[in-house]
């Protein structure tokens, strides 16, 4: 039983409100007794606007879901889908140009281009890495992974591996930061003379990339070098292991990696309940105040993590310059849907969560407002929404936001929105989506996979979807991606806000990141997201390949390359001579997947896992890649292309291959012989209840099975 106190007409449980009256309300010059009445009323006033939208997107969808079932023998007509989806409401007018009016924005969103890190808030130590992968040695990430073609020898130091990662990071600073008439290869001493660095007695061939150094200006302790607005830290150690056997003592370069880093209340974590929001909000108090530490054992040896310091050079004029040390932190909230039993309202029903998420962010974050070295300089809250439905729901999260910040006395606009384009009806209104928060957007980013969870769920009825693989191939997906940057641009996003794309999604492969992830720079996109420190620093390579300001502007003078027709083209398997094998197949994918991931949601609490695919290739899985494999195997059972026995009789299977990958941890409850346990069972309601959860999301499912678990 819930232990709840009664605040201004709210059952709230003891240790929610404990916690925000002890730890999160002092210090911010909010009264308690004001707070709770004001979050009383936006939670009361707000709850029937918050359920109509979610109302109006299962009526849409059922007036879909019916269009399609009429017309199911006949050949799909663009036009006519096009124009009923007008008449419903579904897609609105575009309305006449216009530009964002988002004022004070921290560089790191509007003009400086790099990766960016989401990471489980409920993970304290996970979130003070990703705050801290600001700066990552580029020196660890090639010699730790697989991005020079090969991993490391186990057991000890690889004398030969790390001659090869110096020589590869000699040629990133010959590629980036030229010396006229030499090369880095060849460099003996790196010195500072009246202001400028010399090297070997030669200037870089661009002087001005020059930005400061430590230490004595003959012989530094580091060179501050700067290329397309992302800095670079050379090190020198002459009495350094590596830096010994480096004729010019460079110890190590050091890459300013994660810009950013989406601190995630949503997809990546799973909380269920006060407890559980607690402890994120617990984290999110720690990284506002600064304060934030977790000790932890690492190799037999007791560590503490913090937050780290900024870094302070000399600048080639003589004056000090100071440069961030950690990531700008953003927070993303839950989306609309999802409501939370940790507070009750008066007819005792469950306040939704994204209401809590929206007061209790803001509230925490002011205590980095005006606060010396804090997370935002321009004195703005930085909040990603996820998971909206059109312009409507944009304009309500705008709604909430104001109404917040008019409880906690903030000014007007603080808070900057991050817009998630990942649903159908936001990305085929998405210039309209940005007009309802044009005071406050600051970040737009695709996400591919719940794109098409939204994509299977909306278009259910109007038949089978091609495999996965091939679902990727169809011109809808280059469509969303290039739409989403180009809209962007229309409404002036370049300059003052960021344009994202989403998640690299195999952690341990770094060589094929490499030399696929460019792309996303090169298609204008001035973040993009990351699966580890590590990762953001191998990532960062290509942000001073590319200029990504420059490709903004070209692409902004070519004007839109798609148009929501092409969105609407719906992903459906053209031929459907599958054999059994690859029918099989590609369910034995979508449930190893399903079970390896819900398994460790509803058992242990993890709401983001590397999982292992039926190849052993780790997968970063989320509940976006949960939603996706779901929906799809929901839309085959339901046009016939796999029979619910076989469904069963695979996902059996799937159990015990998902049992036998974690038979190392010592945490994990196996699913096999018995097929009777909670997660199990949340697995397969996903896929056999999968048509009727709302939007395909799976956090009901989730949510309750996870629930029933910490009851038992």
């Amino acid at each position: 039983m819930v232990e709840r106190v009664e605040r201004s007409g709210l059952q709230v449980a003891a240790e929610l409100s404990n916690f925000l009256e002890t730890r999160a309300l002092p210090g911010t010059g909010v009264d308690a007794a004001d707070f709770w009445q004001a979050f009383s009323a936006l939670l009361h006033d707000l709850a029937p606007q918050n359920g109509a939208l979610l109302q109006k997107r299962e009526d849409l969808q059922r007036q879909i879901d019916e269009w399609h079932v009429a017309r199911r023998e006949q050949p799909h007509d663009p036009d006519a889908y096009k124009a009923f989806l007008e008449e419903i409401g579904y897609l609105v007018p575009e309305g006449d140009d216009f530009r964002i009016e988002t004022s004070k924005i921290d560089p790191e969103i509007a003009t400086v281009a790099g990766p960016q890190l989401v990471v489980p808030i409920t993970n304290a130590r996970f979130a003070l890495n990703a705050a801290n992968a600001r700066w990552g040695s580029l020196y660890d990430a090639f010699y730790g992974t697989d991005a020079m073609g090969s991993l490391p020898t186990p057991g000890g130091y690889d004398r030969g591996r790390g001659a090869r990662v110096v020589a590869r990071a000699r040629v990133f600073l010959d590629d980036t930061f030229p010396i006229e008439g030499a090369s880095h290869a060849d460099v003996r001493r790196y010195y500072v003379d009246q202001g400028a660095l010399l090297v070997d007695d030669k200037p870089l061939a661009n002087p001005a990339q020059f930005a400061g150094y430590t230490g004595r200006a003959k012989a530094p302790d580091s060179v501050l070098l700067v290329n397309n607005g992302l800095h670079v830290e050379l090190l020198f150690d002459r009495a350094h292991a590596i830096g010994a056997r480096d004729q010019a003592g460079l110890a190590d370069v050091r890459m300013e990696s994660a810009i950013s880093a989406i601190m995630d209340c949503e997809d990546s974590v799973a909380c269920v309940d006060a407890e559980d929001k607690v402890l994120a909000y617990s984290n999110w108090l720690g990284l506002m105040k600064g304060d934030l530490e977790e000790t932890f054992e690492k190799n037999g040896a007791q560590m503490t993590r913090k937050l780290a310091e900024d870094k302070v050079f000399n600048a080639p004029d003589g004056s000090k310059v100071t440069i961030a040390g950690r990531a700008l932190m953003l927070v993303r909230n839950v989306g609309h849907l999802m409501t939370s039993p940790a507070i009750l309202l008066r007819d005792g029903s469950e306040a939704y969560e994204g209401l809590m998420d929206a007061m209790i962010t803001a509230l925490i974050a002011k205590h980095d407002l005006g606060r010396p070295g804090g997370n935002s300089v321009a004195g703005s809250v930085y909040v990603v929404k996820p998971k909206m439905h059109g312009p409507e729901e944009v304009a309500f999260a705008d709604e909430i936001f104001t109404r917040v910040e008019a409880a906690l006395g903030l000014e007007q606009y603080t808070v900057k929105l991050g817009i998630m384009d990942e649903e159908r009806r936001t990305s085929c209104n998405l210039k309209e989506c940005i007009r309802a928060a044009k005071h406050r957007v600051a970040f737009i980013n695709t996400g591919f996979l719940d794109r098409t969870g939204d994509e299977i769920h909306t278009s259910m009825e109007a038949g089978p979807f091609s495999r996965k693989d091939f679902i990727k191939r169809k011109s809808w997906i280059g469509a969303y991606e290039n739409q989403n940057v180009d809209i962007g641009l229309e409404c002036g996003l370049r300059g003052h806000a960021q344009i994202g794309k989403g998640m690299w999604a195999k952690p341990d492969a770094m060589a094929e990141m490499i030399e696929q992830k460019i792309e996303h720079p090169r298609a204008g996109a001035n973040c993009a997201w990351v699966p580890s420190p590590t990762a953001a620093t191998l990532h960062a390579l290509h942000y001073h390949k590319v200029n990504v300001g420059a490709v903004q502007e070209k692409l902004e003078q070519g004007g839109r390359r798609a148009y929501v027709t092409a969105l609407l083209d719906i992903p459906l398997a053209a031929y459907r001579r599958w054999t059994r094998e690859q029918v099989i197949r590609e369910v034995e994918n979508n449930a190893q997947g399903i079970l390896g991931y819900v398994v460790r949601w509803v058992d242990q609490g993890v709401g983001c896992s590397k999982v292992p695919d039926l190849n052993g290739v780790g997968l970063m899985e989320d509940r976006a890649t949960c939603r996706i494999s779901a929906q799809h195997i929901a839309n085959w059972l339901h046009h016939g292309v796999v029979t619910e026995a076989e469904v069963g009789e695979v996902f059996r299977r799937m159990a015990e291959v998902v049992d036998h990958q974690n038979a190392a941890d010592p945490a994990y409850r196996p699913m096999a012989p018995g097929f009777n346990g909670i997660a199990y069972a949340a697995a397969l309601d996903l896929v056999l209840k999968g048509r009727e959860q709302p939007s395909g999301y799976t956090e009901p499912v989730l949510h309750a099975r996870r629930l029933e678990w910490k009851a038992a």
